[in-house]
């Protein structure tokens, strides 16, 4: 592993002086526009190399247009206004306003809903505000681009609105007090400002270094990503990652490495009180938590299209930080064997391999991500029980042409996210996936998962069959969704599991479509929650299935977006 680092660095300086480059990124979640380069290469619009793995992405020769923003010229050729990317000083500097998103999500009877940032889990209506401007000169570029959130955030029927048992309290939050993720944030409508999608950059060549507060995905993951994601806001780091494939004689490469500060939501739990006054929330240590990892993937010039990817990460407080090789802790050995059996300081790591095989000339892809949350005692322990401690992601999409319509496809996905425990735990329990003993905010900033929304212990099975044209995309898709397996499977043993479980089964119609400055982006879901929250009515001990525990959500997403 030394050695990889050492050729890859020798690489990335020696590349990086040969040329300046613009450095404006495409935020991760950007509506319309984040998925519309991923579609764009399945046609062989843009470059194979890009493995979707390492984001935000960046423009440049690579995604084959100049302005980002504008990917198809419809903006250029049709507006109300255009102004695009300025050039000055002879073409070293650029400036641009940009896009104004304008975001709205609704919740009828509970939160529901991810990938979404700033936004928090919430009842009702909740909306987000975002804009502002790039400016480049040589190497240096700056990107200024705050968000807000506001979000009335009304009461809703969970553990915080009372009426449970002490044994339910108990249960929940033997188990929930090892990750910061509040079901409800305060008792009243909910505001904040960020730094959002804001970076300060230099970048040479296919290389960037700087201080960001962007969203990270790393993986292939379309509907969700093992570690980080934009399910959860932004946060303040340094990165050092490429902006474009580093091309070699071997093939290409991508990567990124990061350090930054996770910080805790401030909102402890509404309900943690027993009938007896004893409070079930422990005070969280005072202290921010040090998040560093790396993501690197290569590209053999010999098999097209297809990337295989490493990630490592490392979480732990900041006061506990103290040394070199803890604030660079790359070259920690997996196995706990070589470790003394743990980890000199409290620490939640994970790792994860991935692969993505593009197939150009059939416009399809296949992917998958395989992480652990745990490592091994030793190759003996792994190769014996390979699934402990496990989470997947699988997936595959396939573009089919509509004959005779140029530029017109019906677009296929299907993927697979499955973070519950295996069957191993009966003989060695792993704990939840972004759930942590000794770090008990777990893999989390401002109370949000960094990861795959559908949370600790979230297993969703997901559809999408969409018409789509350029910018434009109508669709539907389906999805069943398990809530906290592993929590359901330790605390409720005596209850029949398959009558307890919390599902959900959602289906949801989803339409994009630009008209001049403009982007809208629109979903109407609606959700049927099998057993929600695990709320028991009318039941029977040894009764198989349990009548009035389901209730029915609307979740409606409505964006506009404009550019100029």
């Amino acid at each position: 592993m030394r050695k990889i680092f050492f050729i890859l660095s020798m690489v990335l300086i020696f590349t990086c002086f040969k040329s300046i480059v613009k450095a404006q990124s495409l935020p991760v979640g950007t509506p319309v526009l984040d998925d519309y380069y991923r579609r764009q290469q399945l046609l062989g619009k843009v470059d194979s190399n890009i493995s979707f793995t390492v984001r935000p992405l960046f423009s440049g020769p690579a995604l084959k247009t100049h302005d980002v923003f504008d990917p198809d010229s419809t903006l250029k050729n049709d507006h109300w206004v255009s102004m695009g990317p300025v050039s000055f000083a002879k073409g070293l500097g650029a400036f641009q306003i940009l896009p104004v998103s304008w975001q709205q999500q609704f919740n009828s009877d509970h939160p529901y809903g991810w990938n979404d940032g700033p936004m928090i889990p919430a009842k009702g209506y909740q909306t987000m505000l975002s804009g502002g401007f790039f400016v480049k000169l040589g190497p240096l570029s700056i990107q200024l681009r705050p968000e807000f959130v506001y979000a009335a955030n009304p009461s809703f029927n969970g553990v915080a609105t009372g009426g449970r048992s002490d044994n339910d309290l108990i249960d929940y939050r033997a188990y929930h007090n090892y990750i910061d993720q509040p079901e409800r944030y305060g008792n009243g409508p909910y505001s904040k400002a960020f730094w959002g999608q804001s970076s300060i950059r230099l970048t040479f060549g296919p290389a960037s270094i700087g201080l960001s507060n962007e969203n990270i995905w790393w993986g292939p993951g379309i509907r969700n990503s093992l570690i980080l994601s934009n399910n959860a806001p932004g946060f303040k780091h340094i990165t050092i990652n490429t902006v474009r494939p580093i091309n070699t004689y071997i093939g290409s490469f991508e990567g990124q490495i990061i350090a930054g500060r996770l910080d805790y939501s401030g909102f402890p739990e509404l309900n943690t009180t027993l009938s007896n006054g004893k409070n079930l929330f422990p005070i969280k240590k005072d202290d921010w938590r040090y998040f560093t990892g790396f993501n690197i993937n290569y590209h053999p010039k010999w098999i097209e299209g297809f990337t295989l990817g490493l990630t490592r990460t490392f979480n732990a407080y900041h006061k506990d930080v103290k040394t070199f090789s803890e604030y660079v802790p790359f070259f920690f050995p997996y196995q706990k064997q070589d470790t003394n059996d743990g980890d000199p300081i409290p620490r939640d790591q994970y790792t994860s391999l991935y692969a993505r095989w593009l197939f150009t000339k059939a416009q399809a892809e296949v992917y998958f991500e395989y992480g652990l949350n745990d490592n091994s005692y030793n190759t003996r322990d792994f190769i014996g029980s390979p699934d402990h401690s496990r989470a997947y992601i699988f997936g595959v999409r396939k573009m089919l042409p509509l004959t005779g319509r140029a530029d017109q496809h019906i677009l296929f996905s299907a993927e697979v996210t499955q973070l519950s425990q295996t069957p191993d735990r009966i003989v060695r329990g792993a704990g939840g996936w972004y759930v942590h003993g000794g770090v008990t905010e777990g893999h989390t900033n401002e109370g949000q998962v960094l990861g795959a929304g559908t949370g600790s212990g979230g297993n969703l099975q997901s559809m999408e069959v969409s018409w789509v044209s350029g910018l434009k995309k109508l669709g539907v898709r389906f999805e069943r969704y398990e809530h906290d397996v592993d929590f359901q499977e330790t605390y409720f043993p005596d209850i029949n599991g398959n009558s307890r479980k919390w599902v959900d089964f959602a289906f949801a119609l989803q339409g994009e479509w630009n008209y001049k400055n403009l982007i809208f982006n629109a979903t109407l879901e609606e959700v049927k929650s099998f057993n929600y929250e695990w709320i028991l009515k009318d039941y029977t001990p040894g009764q198989y299935y349990i009548p009035h525990n389901d209730v029915y959500n609307l979740h409606a997403v409505l964006g506009v977006t404009f550019r100029f």
